[in-house]
């Protein structure tokens, strides 16, 4: 009797932190997701930048820059660039610059990360790019416009795919979805009954006729290599595929192959019909 009531009482203490575990995953899931407290914000301008910002429909000020061609002398080609969920959309704007300096890139800051006001959030995140698009196709007047997501980031930009006639679509480190992604971390929690956020990136694109150019990591830990297989699966027009097998999810950027991968990749969807 003593050993089934200490069963009984152990058993119930594992339930009980279980469920707080699943709590606080639910609870804390906007700062895992979205940790723009660990972004520090930028105060100055790379050279020849200029600001840009625009008030979404609810009076949310979103902020941005562009970053011109070098010598001004313009491809026609524009790339705007969405950043991972713990990066400086500044930095990433930075970094697209180096390897495609006869474009122009325009970036901004995710809602809720500064300067831009606002609180981050799956849809929202979707739904200001096609904001983003708009105010650069108006005002820069690019003959192309060639999104690229990185990791969250690839979320958006295939969002804005489907929402807007992009060029092209280079995806970084991308899922097919937000959710099978958490699942595939955290097998041991409830992630479709915990989860409030999603992107389906797959489901945006399997229709799309949008060329589309893959850049996965080897070791990739976050994003585990079946997610991205998915991705791949349902995109019908994937004109390059590289992984570059000894990176990881967060430094595949220091990696050599990375800015090769990423050049072949405007080439091949520049060229595309």
């Amino acid at each position: 009797m003593r050993r089934g009531r200490l069963l009984l009482t152990l058993l119930l203490a594992l339930a009980l932190g279980y469920a707080v575990i699943a709590g606080l995953a639910f609870l804390n899931q906007d700062r895992l997701l979205f940790p723009a407290y660990l972004v520090v914000p930028t105060r100055t301008l790379p050279p020849g930048a200029s600001p840009l910002s625009i008030d979404a429909p609810d009076g949310t000020r979103l902020e941005g820059l562009h970053i011109p061609p070098d010598g001004g002398d313009r491809s026609g080609t524009l790339v705007l660039a969405f950043a991972g969920n713990a990066s400086n959309a500044q930095g990433v704007a930075e970094l697209i610059h180096e390897i495609y300096p006869d474009r122009d890139v325009v970036a901004f800051f995710y809602r809720g990360y500064a300067p831009s006001g606002g609180l981050p959030g799956a849809q929202v995140l979707m739904d200001d790019a096609p904001l983003v698009y708009d105010l650069v196709a108006e005002r820069l007047r690019p003959r192309r416009i060639v999104a690229v997501g990185i990791s969250l980031g690839s979320g958006v930009a295939s969002a804005l795919a489907a929402a807007r006639p992009l060029s092209g679509l280079i995806l970084v480190t991308p899922f097919d979805s937000l959710s099978a992604t958490a699942r595939q971390l955290h097998p041991w929690l409830p992630v479709s009954l915990l989860l409030r956020h999603d992107m389906r990136s797959a489901e945006a694109l399997r229709t799309m006729r949008t060329p589309v150019a893959i850049v996965a990591a080897g070791r990739d830990r976050l994003v585990r290599p079946e997610r991205t297989e998915a991705l791949r699966r349902a995109v019908p027009n994937l004109v390059h595929d590289a992984t570059i097998e000894s990176a990881g999810h967060n430094d595949i950027f220091l990696h050599p192959g990375f800015e090769t991968a990423m050049r072949e990749a405007m080439e091949r969807i520049e060229s595309a019909p």
